[in-house]
Parts: structure tokens; C-alpha cells; sequence
């Protein structure tokens, strides 16, 4: 039984999270640049188990697919000719940036801390791992 891993992609940079091996929670991994990501999860897959990747799907105002959704479709076909074995899933990834923003302005973290993207990015794929959990938590 293997943990989850959450991907907020990036065009520059992709944010990272992981999940204990209950699926409980989730915590920050690491932001990465995304031409290395394909390089580090192979890294990754060697030392922890990993049951399912856990992809944002980031969806506009009215329902229909962000313009970044076409290079995270070709990300993910990278993915699958990569690693196989491994299974996607897909979750809503609306206003995580924006919440990860204003989550760390709420906790009085420094400027240089609140403008470093990386720190958003991880923090971004934290709140997509955390909530996909808790819907599928809520829909047993």
C-alpha cells in the first residue's frame, strides 16, 4: 500500500506533495522545474512506494478547461510512457494558488517567503492531495 503524490503543474515550475502511507494527509514534497519532474519522480518511485498520482485539473470560471490543460495532457502522456505502472487521477485544482497565497500571508510569513513561487507551488499541490483525500473520504 503505497502513498499518493499531488502535482500542481507549472509551465516554469511543479509543485510536489505526498501523502503518509494511510492516506490521511498531505504534506509539501518539493517545487521542482518542470522539465526535471519526470527525472525526480523516477528518483522517487525507486525509494517509496507510490500507489497513485493525483494531477490538478485546472478549470476556469465556467467549467471549462484552463489553457494550460493541453501541455498537462502532453505531461501526463510523459508520464504514462515513463512510468506505466503508475496510476492518474485527476482533481479540481481551482483557486488552490490564490488559497496557498493568501495561507501564507495569513500566517504572517515573511515577504521574501510570500513572493517565492516554489513555496506556493508546494503549498498549491498540498491543498489538491488534501481535498482530493477528503472527497473521496466524504463519497465512501
Amino acid at each position: 500500500m503505497g502513498c499518493l503524490i499531488g502535482i500542481d503543474y507549472g509551465e516554469k515550475r511543479t509543485g510536489l506533495a505526498y501523502t503518509d502511507p494511510n492516506k490521511i494527509i498531505a504534506t509539501g514534497l518539493k517545487s521542482i522545474l518542470t522539465k526535471d519532474v519526470i527525472k525526480f519522480l523516477g528518483a522517487y518511485f525507486e525509494k517509496v512506494e507510490v500507489e497513485m498520482l493525483i494531477i490538478g485539473k485546472p478549470i476556469q470560471k465556467d467549467g471549462k478547461p484552463s489553457n494550460v490543460e493541453e501541455k498537462i495532457e502532453k505531461f501526463i502522456k510523459n508520464i504514462k510512457t515513463n512510468f506505466p505502472e503508475i496510476k492518474i487521477d485527476r482533481y479540481d485544482e481551482r483557486y488552490t494558488s490564490k488559497i496557498a497565497s493568501n495561507f501564507i500571508k495569513e500566517f504572517g510569513m515573511k515577504k521574501k517567503i510570500r513572493h517565492d513561487k516554489g513555496i506556493i507551488d508546494k503549498i498549491s499541490a498540498t491543498l489538491i492531495l488534501q481535498s482530493y483525500l477528503e472527497f473521496k473520504k466524504n463519497k465512501l
